[in-house]
């Protein structure tokens, strides 16, 4: 009996249960001696939101999670560029200067919300249908902390948002040492520890475990890499603090090279979002057999 989103493993039916304490990310149950298995981010990434398949319906979870991963790739390159605008300053015209540089960030800001919200928008639907009567319900953002997905989809939000105002503050070159900590690095930060959040509990839904190696798996080379790419934007906020006496050169250096580690690893894992299937988020070896 193959497990499908309109199916979802109930918990109280469950006979076995995995995942990183204190969440639940996969599940087993018999049904008529077959062993079915619900995974967290395949049944998340296989639900469409249903507001939006009302308003299109031939929106299929494949067509969102292309979306989803089309967006975040188009914010990240404009982080990309950005940053290699400041650190190579050859590879610019010479017309291109800081205020044009922090507009760019700012205008790649934009699609990393736009993606988070689409995809906390399809964790909620996701998490809801596991409740009762969810399926039938509108859902918009939710309030599902207890579901490690929609949890991480949540920060990853809220993290995007920071950024947004990070970014647009940044452009203002009028602001003191105390001014840019206040509307530039604290914003900076606090999303950055968001994200950081955000990127490991995608990892452990993936894993079910604290920390595993899954290297046939395309789903954990995807949660893997853009682990790597939050690590990256907490080394930066944390070299971005000012002090009175200014930011060193050799300190911008580092923050901006941290910043684009950072968004190289959210552009290859969001265009290797584009190749990801529900399916893809199981374990290799994770497949419904039946019991004897």
């Amino acid at each position: 009996m193959p497990l499908t989103n309109d199916n979802p493993v109930e918990p109280q039916s469950a006979v076995e249960a995995s995942g990183a304490w204190p969440f639940v990310s996969r599940r087993v149950r018999l049904i008529e001696g077959t062993r079915q298995v619900w995974n967290s981010r395949q049944h998340r990434k296989g639900t469409v939101p249903r507001a939006l398949s009302r308003v299109a319906g031939i929106f299929s979870a494949e067509h969102l999670n292309a979306w989803i991963g089309t967006v975040f790739a188009i914010g990240a390159a404009c982080f990309v560029v950005a940053s290699c605008g400041s650190l190579f300053p050859w590879m610019v015209e010479g017309s291109v200067v800081g205020e044009h540089l922090n507009a760019i960030y700012f205008a790649g800001s934009i699609p990393f919300t736009t993606a988070a919200g689409l995809q906390l928008f399809q964790a909620a639907s996701a998490s809801a249908r596991l409740a009762p009567l969810g399926r039938d319900r509108l859902i918009g953002f939710g309030w599902y902390p207890r579901d490690i997905g929609w949890l991480s989809c949540a920060l990853q939000f809220v993290g995007t948002v920071l950024f947004n105002f990070n970014t647009l503050d940044a452009m203002s070159p009028s602001l003191n040492w105390l001014q840019q900590d206040l509307v530039v690095w604290a914003p900076d930060w606090v999303g950055s520890v968001l994200f950081l959040a955000s990127g490991y509990l995608a990892f452990i839904e993936t894993c079910h475990a604290h920390w595993a190696f899954q290297p046939r798996s395309l789903t954990w080379w995807i949660v893997w890499i853009n682990l790597l790419g939050c690590v990256g934007f907490m080394i930066s906020a944390c070299f971005a603090f000012v002090l009175p006496s200014g930011l060193s050169e050799r300190a911008i250096t580092v923050s901006t090279a941290w910043t684009l580690q950072g968004a190289v690893c959210f552009l290859i894992g969001a265009l290797l979002t584009l190749f990801e299937s529900p399916d893809s988020a199981k374990e290799p070896q994770e497949t419904a057999t039946e019991l004897v």
